[in-house]
């Protein structure tokens, strides 16, 4: 055996402890990277029905929005029914009613007076 040949066996021996240094985080990466793909398809599988149930949450929460908006329009038109039949009455009875308090208001005092010189009188 030669020193060339001793060479090359040191050499050649170098190199695979080389090759297995390297292999060694090779393989931690892999099984990083696998379990990183776990992770993400978990990820996945529970997230796709979180998405569902929240678009079906949109969904009926429109359905709703369209309810409120129905019973809000419901609403303004029964306020302005009402508005209307207020006016409608002050039309109506305000004028007659104005009246006959006056004309009551002007006898109790025509009578007070009347009242009040029979008084004076005897």
């Amino acid at each position: 055996m030669s020193v060339s040949d001793v060479a090359g066996l040191i050499a050649a021996i170098a190199f695979v402890l080389l090759v297995g240094l390297c292999a060694v985080p090779l393989l931690k990466l892999g099984s990083v990277l696998d379990e990183t793909r776990a992770s993400v398809k978990e990820l996945t599988d529970h997230t796709v029905p979180v998405l569902d149930e929240t678009a079906q949450l949109v969904a009926s929460s429109n359905g709703q929005l369209d309810n409120v908006d129905k019973v809000t329009t419901a609403a303004a038109q029964v306020s302005q029914n009402v508005s209307a039949l207020t006016a409608l009455f002050a039309a109506t009875l305000g004028g007659p009613v104005v009246k006959v308090a006056a004309f009551s208001y002007g006898v109790r005092r025509a009578f007070g007076g009347l009242a009040a010189g029979a008084r004076k009188g005897r």
